[in-house]
């Protein structure tokens, strides 16, 4: 598995909506603000991942983005598949994969397919609700007052 820039972006912008989800659209300068992205780039991150169904937008002076769904359903594995393609290590543990002429003999399909496996148990396992709730675990942890 590798993750593009483009892929890092598009996790950093749902997780800075799904933040923000109870208070509704956010603006792409405050999402690029927060995320530290580049507008322009964020734009074309934005517009691939409402393509994927993950954003919903409304244009005009009072519009913005905001997830399409609750950040429950929508895990960190569905999105770097939208984004950066498959995670599996090799090509020849993917399902229907059969270009490899000597697959009887390979040795190391059994481990490519255990750590696809174990990254898919990761990635598939954690949604943006988790990590919203994570950060904000976090932040609230830091507020001490006398």
């Amino acid at each position: 598995m590798r993750i593009t820039y483009k892929g890092d972006y598009a996790l950093k912008a749902l997780l800075d909506l799904a933040l923000h989800y109870e208070k509704g659209l956010s603006t792409i300068n405050d999402v690029a603000k927060h995320i530290d992205a580049p507008v322009k780039f964020l734009e074309q991150v934005l517009l691939d991942l409402k393509k994927g169904g993950f954003v919903e937008s409304k244009r005009g002076n009072v519009g913005g983005y905001q997830l399409a769904k609750d950040p429950a359903e929508i895990t960190l594995g569905q999105v770097i598949r939208y984004i950066d393609g498959p995670i599996e290590p090799i090509a020849c543990v993917e399902k229907g994969y059969s270009n490899c002429v000597d697959l009887r003999k390979c040795v190391f399909k059994n481990i490519w397919h255990k750590v696809a496996l174990a990254t898919s148990n990761i990635v598939d396992n954690v949604s943006f609700a988790d990590l919203a709730s994570q950060i904000n675990l976090e932040q609230n942890a830091l507020v001490y007052s006398i």
